[in-house]
């Protein structure tokens, strides 16, 4: 734990040398955002203009999806920074933090905005190897970007700012750690492709066309994204469920959250179970 939550000496340099402004995770988080909202504006216009079909949809349909999932993602992890305290905000740990978030998030959508430029398959690819190679990294890659989120997470259950409420400390740190175990737990499930893989499917027809509006979720068989989506997306849920319980019923914080923490495991269970059985989500 000390690896994670900086020591007495580390904050004495802190204090005493406080880090410069294009230094701070918040800075590091906000130029990624920024890289990814710059790549989203010329796929948009490929999107528009590019004909070209993966998996029989627009090939850049995922990085546009991917674009704005890593937004999301980035975007809470800035947003929630300011509830660990100022000192070990600007320590070693969550600097380290961000750079890897930004870093590793960088990294996959680059190769993911590559590939479709090429109109190559960047997931399940291993026709090269090349291709593989960098599938492999992009998997490490995207383990390193989660853990970072789970690292955040425990900063705010153990070094919270003071003036945090309760429903937002324990929905932001919980929020990020229970979202990172269980989008690492669905990803490794998804990307390993020892579920009637390689691919997301699990029967029905093997092609994108035709899914559900919006997420793009197979309609004729299981789809392993929708667990992923929803163990993901508890990194936004408790904490919004969190700040909602401070402003209304403070009283009801801890047992709210624990509430949402174990409804967002039983949800992510379920449609789990349900992709494996080859079911639709709907």
């Amino acid at each position: 734990m000390t690896l994670l939550i900086d020591g007495p000496q580390s904050l004495a340099q802190s204090a005493s040398a406080p880090p410069s402004r294009s230094s701070t995770p918040e800075h590091i988080l906000t130029v990624a955002i920024g890289f990814q909202l710059a790549l989203a504006f010329p796929s948009i216009f490929a999107f528009l203009l590019d004909e070209r079909l993966l998996n029989d949809i627009s090939v850049w349909v995922k990085p546009l999806k991917f674009q704005a999932s890593l937004v999301v993602m980035l975007a809470t992890l800035l947003l929630l920074l300011p509830r660990i305290d100022a000192t070990a905000r600007h320590g070693r740990g969550i600097l380290a933090a961000a750079l890897t978030a930004a870093v590793t998030s960088t990294g996959e959508i680059v190769y993911i905005t590559f590939q479709a430029a090429r109109g190559r398959a960047s997931h399940f690819n291993f026709e090269t190897d090349a291709e593989r190679l960098a599938y492999n990294l992009m998997g490490f890659g995207a383990a390193f970007l989660v853990l970072s989120s789970l690292v955040i997470g425990l900063y705010i259950l153990l070094r919270p700012a003071p003036g945090t409420g309760t429903g937002l400390r324990l929905g932001g740190g919980w929020g990020l750690i229970l979202g990172s175990v269980l989008t690492l737990v669905t990803a490794f499930t998804l990307g390993s492709g020892q579920i009637d893989g390689p691919g997301h499917w699990v029967g029905g027809v093997r092609s994108d066309a035709g899914g559900l509006f919006l997420f793009g979720w197979s309609r004729t068989g299981g789809d392993l994204r929708v667990p992923h989506f929803f163990a993901t997306h508890i990194m936004q849920a408790l904490p919004i469920l969190g700040l909602i319980l401070d402003r209304t019923a403070p009283a009801m914080a801890r047992p709210g959250i624990v509430a949402g923490a174990i409804a967002s495991v039983v949800v992510v269970a379920l449609t789990f179970f349900q992709a494996i059985d080859g079911q639709p989500f709907l």
